[in-house]
């Protein structure tokens, strides 16, 4: 009888190794000029097979970050006041350089980086991305119009936080010269949607 949980270890190697192989290649010689028949071939795989796994050439790219597409909405759930519980994480994330949070030099994290904010076509698609994120961190604050405009503010404003940590650290500064900043940033910035959001999403 097979195993359901080696048949699912499986998949997600294959996922893993199907993505590391593309943004291998994407770093190597750019996102346009390699195509989805050169990743397969270097996978070893059939351009059928990959498209199984991943139906468009960016989620190759995009899977490096697609666990965290549920992240601030499990953040949340577990309360008791949701923003206190998303700015205390993203300030831990920071603590420990989350390349998430953007706070992170690491050559190979600023690649990926560079990868991913410099191609329109990602860029794009990470819309997609944020907007799923959105829509679970509305459900998770309880699916309403209320709920939907906080999950909106929220995800924006975590973007743009680690967006801006990005492009100092892309630009040269030092992890430790731009830290202070970026949590006195994100203080002001949950500080702010804790003021203006209604009393069932901070409390």
């Amino acid at each position: 009888m097979n195993d359901p949980g080696l048949r699912e270890r499986k998949k997600q190697r294959m996922f893993q190794t199907l993505s590391d192989v593309a943004i291998g290649l994407f770093l190597e010689r750019d996102f346009d000029a390699v195509s989805v028949a050169e990743v397969a071939a270097a996978a070893e795989v059939s351009k059928p097979t990959l498209f199984r796994y991943f139906p468009a050439k960016e989620d190759l790219v995009l899977h490096r970050v697609a666990d965290h597409e549920d992240e601030a909405a499990r953040v949340a759930a577990e309360g008791p006041a949701p923003v206190d519980a998303l700015r205390r994480h993203f300030l831990a994330g920071l603590e420990r350089c989350d390349p998430v949070t953007g706070l992170n030099d690491d050559p190979a994290v600023l690649a990926f980086h560079r990868l991913l904010y410099g191609t329109p076509a990602l860029v794009a698609r990470m819309h997609t991305h944020l907007e799923r994120s959105e829509a679970a961190l509305a459900g998770a604050l309880g699916g309403d119009l209320a709920a939907r405009l906080a999950a909106g503010q929220i995800i924006a404003v975590q973007r743009v936080l680690a967006l801006e940590n990005w492009r100092r650290i892309a630009a040269g500064e030092r992890v430790e010269d731009v830290r202070g900043d970026a949590v006195a940033a994100a203080e002001r910035a949950f500080a702010g949607l804790a003021a203006g959001l209604p009393r069932s999403v901070t409390e």
